[in-house]
């Protein structure tokens, strides 16, 4: 298939196609990574990036500069123990696309189309994607899920799931621009939008990845592990405790307005956090630990670090594991 490398063709029976991108709260993505870590789901192809991201700039580590790697955008497999037990019910295997970048908006419709080739070529029933939705709400509520549909009998099949209908308005970015693509192409499909509280749109979002992914749950009778996800959220609710009361006393404590590098370095704080609550750090330094004693056990490391998006961040400690050190001389 033009544009896509496929590695794998699954036999797939009623497939759902589940798409995802990097968005306000990083709900869509979050979810879906998270979606595909609990299926222990199976990457079979990939995007040929070159074609749609165009680089824009550089990465500087240390203050060496080097130039960006190319975004990724994957497929990912799972079979539904249900739908292949051939039992006559409502079950459907999984498709999921995620990409850790949207395309360059004057590609999208051609790298929509190459995604939308593939889900015909499965034979795929519906289309989900994930969205957030800025709302006046406090970052301790739990966000409710609203609906967007490519028609009104879809929509009003989904009344059973308790779900809002979204009355206007749009929904931005990749995230909502494919489902209208799909639909010109003839497959139906739905957007499900967690509410974000307006004044973290930029701070990734746990709570509302887990509220998307729960009404996911719901419509396809799926049962999943929230438990990292809600631990997340427990964090980070209270890192922006911490934020709004430093900015309810700033006034009080400094003669201006709060500078951008405090706000950079909680940005960072809080984003560092919802990559990894406590449970993982603990898991990851007794990793290390565990590799310093057993050389064997660092591609277990590895892919703790990986699933994580943080060997960067480690990359050092994690190269030093390898390096011997230089023999004493004797006098």
């Amino acid at each position: 298939m033009e544009g896509i490398n496929i590695h794998k063709r699954p036999r797939l029976k009623k497939p759902y196609l589940i798409v995802a991108w990097p968005g306000m709260g990083e709900v869509a993505f979050k979810a879906a990574t998270y979606l595909v870590d609990q299926l222990k789901a199976r990457e079979f192809a990939s995007m040929v990036s070159e074609e749609f991201f165009f680089l824009t700039g550089s990465v500087i580590k240390d203050g060496v500069l080097s130039m960006p790697d190319m975004p990724q955008s994957k497929f990912y497999y799972w079979k539904n123990p249900a739908a292949n037990a051939g039992a006559k019910n409502e079950s459907h295997d999984l498709i999921v696309f995620i990409s850790n970048s949207q395309p360059d908006l004057s590609k999208a419709e051609p790298y929509s189309q190459r995604i939308i080739e593939l889900a015909k070529s499965f034979k795929a029933e519906m289309i989900i994607s994930f969205a957030s939705l800025p709302q006046a709400i406090d970052h301790i509520q739990d966000p409710a899920v609203w609906l967007a549909a490519t028609s009104a009998d879809l929509k009003n099949s989904m009344k059973k799931h308790n779900l809002n209908p979204l009355p206007d308005g749009q929904v931005s970015g990749m995230n909502g621009l494919f489902l209208g693509l799909a639909k010109r192409e003839g497959l139906k499909g739905i957007c499900l939008l967690a509410e974000i509280p307006l004044y973290t749109i930029q701070i990734e979002n746990p709570r509302a990845s887990c509220a998307v992914l729960k009404a996911l749950s719901g419509i396809i009778n799926l049962s999943l592990d929230f438990g990292l996800l809600s631990e997340q959220a427990h964090s980070m609710g209270g890192e922006i405790d911490k934020l709004l009361d430093y900015l309810k006393i700033a006034p009080q404590a400094h003669s201006g307005p709060i500078g951008e590098e405090e706000i950079e370095r909680i940005k960072k704080n809080l984003a560092q956090l919802t990559k990894l609550p406590a449970s993982v750090k603990e898991k990851i330094e007794k990793l290390f630990e565990a590799t310093r004693s057993d050389i064997a056990k660092a591609g277990e490391l590895k892919g703790e670090l990986d699933k994580w998006s943080v060997y960067k961040e480690y990359e050092d400690r994690f190269l030093d594991l390898f390096r011997k050190e230089p023999k004493e001389k004797g006098n």
